[in-house]
């Protein structure tokens, strides 16, 4: 059937050509037509955009590729739990992540090149809830009677456990808080991160027998000096727990005037049951959004008494209001304020959206510079200005100052830690520092992970956690530091696969065979493959774009009340897509720097040169091969390969 007019006009794809090109671009364009170089086709695998812009690394195409059934699984084993076993590789939080995370993956995606990113999250989502739902566990390695001490439960602390059980060391986890989960259960809202599957991905990784100690805070509780004694190593994961102030005047030792982490806690942990009439809150990122978006949700109650106004809860972390209180509760105003503009702000435009979905008022490009304050010493309102920005500092505008009215003033501006005990790790600036292994600089035995490093992403915190680990059992076990690649992710190993599959080279001995430098069949070694998935991330200019469709995206739908309905309103805002949508989703993944047997340099080449490997003896990277003794060097399966993995570098 013919494309429509309409579908020409709105439906647009990448196109190779436009409308009056008569003469090639560049050489390589001639090289299509007529070449004379002589080099012969190679396989070449690179990172692609998302995996590099992943801050855990994870191997997202190869889930990808399992979710799509292209990947095929081992013997044994469903493409479900496949999928998932390569996902949690990198993270074993799929079901928490694909909710939260802000997915700096998508923005990375070269599919973005064509009509939009691949929802990535979406499919991670399904992964984490079917694996939830299966009850799949998690394997661990052999016992290396190594002990390692991890101070701090939260994402970094957990993930850095379930790695180090992976290398069969025993670890215990000092967690200051009564539960685990750090800033997954403490800083973002039930509605966003559902508990029950938020404990279900916690307990899978207690369940490899990882020993917690609730309640035990470092440094008070527990020497530095007896973790050194017990254990065999100490990693540092203690998070940011501790909000900043507003740097104005009037806010200090103010008791309506509260930090953005504060609030979120006293709400997560069910003490917090409403907030104040009108709510100020100054920020512009993800903290931000979620302290107006709960500030909705709780409303506030007239003539509310001096015990049982909110910032009493939020200081005091053992008063908690009474349920019944919630029965009266009206909305509040809510104000959010914002050095920069809207389209500037850190938090991700979606969650941006849904606030002001929710009634919330936006002021972006303000600066607060004073809190007004009443006689008995609290604040009654936030004296702003118009202001713009120098980098990251704000410069005011004169003659815009204005008051907001403010029964409680709310910073989220930023995070830090509480080294109570514990300053001779303090940089300074109430973090620790790490080198590029993750040691603590002159500390032997010590290492450090997550946001006590710098604050940032749920998922930055998951990656260093890794490589904490890796470089704790080097530690232990008196290994040399590996040098780190320069992509720094968990890489497809065509080895691995290959020994999956039971398609392992035979091995090589030299007196028997002689020495042979060079083989383009014989089955000891891989042949024409070459890994720079360690050094390059490959661009969308290397793809054959032209091979890709339109694909609309299968977007999750959301449950976001609007500002009539958000009182009360704590249902889970993401639902997760169906099986069917989750593997369409999967198909719109373009493969980038891996073969995804499309069959276009078989079906192109003039030569035949290029053919399938047989049936029983191919896997994924090894689909295609060349006849050498066929190939003229022209170029064609380098040009019509969508994915980048063919290049022209064997011969001259």
């Amino acid at each position: 059937m013919a494309t429509t007019s309409d579908e020409i006009n709105t439906k647009l794809s990448w196109r190779r050509f436009q409308d009056g090109d008569h003469a090639w671009d560049d050489l390589t364009e001639k090289i299509f037509v007529q070449d004379t170089s002589h080099k012969c086709p190679t396989y070449v695998h690179k990172t692609p955009p998302c995996q590099g812009s992943c801050p855990s690394g994870e191997d997202i195409r190869g889930w990808l590729a399992i979710v799509r059934q292209q990947e095929l699984p081992p013997e044994g084993m469903d493409w479900k739990e496949y999928a998932f076993r390569r996902s949690t590789d990198a993270n074993p939080f799929p079901s928490m992540m694909g909710r939260v995370c802000p997915a700096p993956c998508q923005d990375g995606c070269n599919r973005n090149e064509l009509e939009d990113f691949v929802g990535i999250n979406s499919v991670e989502q399904y992964i984490g809830d079917n694996a939830i739902e299966q009850g799949y566990t998690f394997e661990v390695g052999p016992d290396t009677g190594k002990k390692i001490a991890i101070i701090g439960g939260g994402p970094a602390g957990l993930a850095a456990a379930y790695q180090l059980r992976r290398m069969g060391h025993a670890c215990t986890i000092f967690e200051a808080n009564p539960e685990l989960g750090g800033m997954f259960r403490y800083g973002i809202p039930g509605y966003r991160v559902p508990r029950e599957e938020l404990d279900a991905e916690i307990d899978r990784i207690i369940d490899m027998g990882v020993e917690t100690r609730l309640g035990a805070r470092v440094g008070t509780d527990i020497s530095v000096a007896d973790l050194d004694k017990d254990y065999d190593a100490v990693l540092w994961a203690l998070g940011c727990q501790s909000g900043r102030g507003l740097p104005v005047p009037g806010w200090e030792g103010v008791p309506n005037c509260v930090s953005g982490v504060a609030f979120l806690k006293a709400f997560n942990e069910g003490r917090m049951k409403v907030t104040a009439d009108k709510v100020v809150c100054i920020g512009g990122g993800d903290t931000s959004i979620d302290v107006v978006s709960v500030a909705r949700r709780l409303g506030h109650i007239e003539h509310t008494k001096p015990p049982e106004r909110p910032e009493s809860v939020i200081h005091d972390g053992y008063v908690a209001h009474d349920t019944a209180v919630t029965a009266a509760a009206q909305g509040a105003e809510v104000t959010l304020t914002s050095l920069f503009k809207r389209a500037e702000m850190m938090a991700a435009e979606h969650e941006v959206h849904d606030a002001l979905t929710e009634g919330v008022t936006i002021l972006d490009g303000v600066m607060p510079l004073e809190v007004i304050k009443d006689a008995a010493g609290r604040a009654t309102a936030l004296k702003i200005c118009d202001c713009t920005m120098d980098g990251m500092t704000p410069i005011p505008t004169e003659g815009t100052e204005r008051i907001l009215e403010a029964d409680l003033i709310v910073s989220a501006i930023g995070q830090g830690g509480d080294l109570t005990g514990l300053e001779e790790f303090d940089n300074g600036r109430g973090l620790i520092n790490a080198d590029k292994f993750y040691q603590v600089p002159d500390r032997a035995g010590h290492f450090v992970a997550g946001d006590i490093i710098r604050p940032h992403l749920l998922t930055t915190a998951i990656g260093q956690a890794w490589v904490a680990a890796q470089s704790i059992d080097e530690y232990v076990m008196q290994a040399p530091h590996a040098r780190r690649p320069k992509v720094d992710v968990h890489h497809f190993d065509l080895l691995k696969k290959m020994e999956e599959a039971h398609l392992a080279p035979e091995q090589f001995d030299v007196k028997e065979r002689g020495d042979m430098r060079g083989t383009s069949d014989g089955n000891w070694a891989i042949h024409n493959y070459e890994d720079r998935s360690g050094a390059e991330v490959i661009p969308h200019d290397e793809l054959f774009l032209g091979h890709f469709a339109f694909h609309t995206r299968n977007k999750r739908k959301e449950d976001v009340p609007t500002a009539e309905e958000v009182l009360g309103h704590f249902h889970e805002r993401l639902i997760g897509l169906s099986e069917e949508d989750t593997i369409d989703e999967a198909k719109r993944c373009m493969s980038c720097g891996m073969c995804f047997e499309c069959d276009n340099c078989v079906i192109f080449c003039p030569q035949d040169a290029v053919y399938r490997v047989k049936k029983g003896e191919n896997t994924t990277g090894r689909y295609v091969a060349t006849d050498y003794a066929k190939c003229i060097g022209c170029h064609i399966c380098s040009d019509v390969c969508p994915t980048g993995y063919i290049k022209m570098g064997l011969g001259e």
